[in-house]
């Protein structure tokens, strides 16, 4: 437990999860009966938005952590992403005592699938960023509301990010810096709570299914981009399948709230397909971004023009089975919700991790498999003619500041409060020698690789949860889905 430190005492928080990646762009029609295309099984799933790869911590200075008896200096401050497609963002660590991984990519997730979601603070979180640096680049200004003394970009990123520290991991931290140390203290003392942002872009449900010979959907647009372009199917030419609105209309544009179906002609050989859309917008100050690999979650403070995507995926068949499948981690539950929409005239009977289940026709059942915290789960999901679906990605619901003890400074470093020591600040890029797995950790907390680690099972056998749901025309809604705003 974190000792007390002046008068501040604040509980850890719970339920952080890492969401996982589609890949963005095309995925070609296959047989229904056979392996889901490529794309699908060798990227985790994403519910939308920016993919970006961690730079490094670039405006920074000093802070001290605090655990028992015990004190950790380290780097605070604002961190940089380059977006795939264009873009860069600014991000602050919102996971304390997880090391960060050096060109780490990371996906934009909603916040029940990160701490955020367990976190009854979390909307002060998101106040204090857009109160305070880099939403608030009048430095003369912020000084004077916040009674400071004068603030540079480091010190104002340094005492903003200790602010968000002491709500994201319950952390007893300070500044070094005096002027930074203030800015934390006003920021902590005068946030209020600012509802979660919306995703900057996502489809609604991620996947649909239904027979040939009718429009398969809808699938919802959730953006604040003021147009979204809509890319049909890679072979749409050759296999005769449109996206249209509700009337049949072919779209190739979007805005926030249209509804996009998959017209699929009468005698269409069975087959699995896919849209895609994109945008440039900003993104949401406060979206949180998880890594596909394990590395601190970070939330986002500010955003240049970026480019977000989303994939939904549409099943067909002439007759029989014709489901679809998605996946969503489930935080609260400890694993991942697999959702199985059933849209056909037969029954449909899946193996996952070893078990049979069946889905009636109409019918729509959630399985959640249980997976440990931290750990990299594969699962793949067969039917009957070679049918095949795969999901990947990271369990990662929780921070470790409850847990987590501290073994001391290195023997070559200096008490951080002893007097002598000089505050560090000024801008680092990867390469220049500032370690990025240790920024924002400490230094007992333990290094873990972000490679895929076979998935286990607790005494060696699954536990499912199943949820039965009423028929949705929609297939699977609201699985892949961004949570109800």
């Amino acid at each position: 437990m974190f000792a007390a430190f002046s008068v501040r005492r604040r509980k850890s928080r719970a339920a952080r999860l890492a969401a996982a990646v589609v890949a963005s762009g095309l995925i070609t029609a296959g047989a229904l009966g056979g392996a889901t295309p490529a794309s699908a099984d060798e990227a985790p799933q994403h519910q939308g938005g920016a993919a970006a790869t961690l730079n490094g911590l670039t405006t920074f200075h000093q802070a001290v952590l605090h655990v028992g008896n015990q004190e950790q200096q380290l780097p605070a401050g604002l961190f940089e992403m380059t977006v795939d497609g264009g873009g860069t963002l600014k991000t602050y660590c919102i996971d304390l005592h997880n090391p960060t991984q050096e060109k780490a990519r990371y996906l934009e997730t909603p916040w029940d699938q990160t701490s955020l979601g367990g976190n009854k603070d979390a909307g002060r979180i998101r106040w204090i960023l857009q109160h305070s640096y880099p939403q608030v680049d009048d430095l003369v200004g912020l000084a004077e509301e916040a009674g400071t003394g004068p603030l540079t970009p480091e010190t104002a990123a340094a005492g903003t990010q200790v602010a968000i520290w002491r709500y994201s991991d319950g952390a007893e931290v300070e500044a070094l810096d005096p002027a930074a140390e203030k800015l934390a203290d006003w920021l902590e003392e005068e946030a209020g709570s600012v509802a979660e942002p919306r995703a900057s872009l996502s489809l609604e449900p991620g996947a649909v299914s239904g027979p040939a010979g009718t429009r398969l959907g809808p699938v919802t647009v959730r953006t604040g981009a003021g147009r979204v372009t809509v890319n049909p199917p890679a072979d749409a030419a050759a296999s005769g399948i449109r996206i249209t609105d509700a009337a049949g209309k072919p779209v190739d544009r979007a805005v926030d709230g249209s509804k996009l179906w998959f017209d699929v002609p009468a005698g269409a050989a069975d087959g699995t397909a896919a849209l895609s859309v994109q945008a440039t917008t900003s993104v949401p100050v406060g979206r949180a971004f998880a890594g596909v690999t394990r590395s601190q979650t970070q939330i986002l403070a500010g955003s240049s023009e970026s480019t977000v995507s989303a994939v939904a995926t549409a099943t067909w068949a002439a007759a029989g089975a014709i489901p679809a499948l998605s996946a969503k981690k489930n935080c609260a539950e400890g694993g991942v919700d697999i959702t199985a929409t059933n849209k056909g005239d037969a029954a449909f009977t899946f193996t996952l991790m070893g078990t049979e289940h069946t889905i009636q026709a109409g019918e729509t059942r959630t399985v959640t498999v249980p997976v440990a915290e931290d750990q990299a789960y594969h699962l793949t999901i067969t039917g009957p003619g070679g049918f095949t679906r795969t999901f990947k990605g990271v369990l990662d619901c929780r921070t470790t500041g409850s847990t987590a003890t501290m073994t001391g400074q290195p023997a070559s470093q200096p008490s951080p409060l002893s007097g002598g020591v000089t505050a560090g600040a000024g801008t680092a890029t990867a390469g220049t020698g500032l370690d990025l797995a240790e920024t924002g950790a400490s230094n007992a907390t333990p290094m873990i690789a972000g490679t895929a680690i076979a998935f286990v099972l607790v005494g060696g056998a699954a536990v499912f949860f199943l949820r039965r749901k009423k028929d949705d025309p929609a297939g699977a809604a609201g699985a892949d889905g961004e949570p109800a705003e």
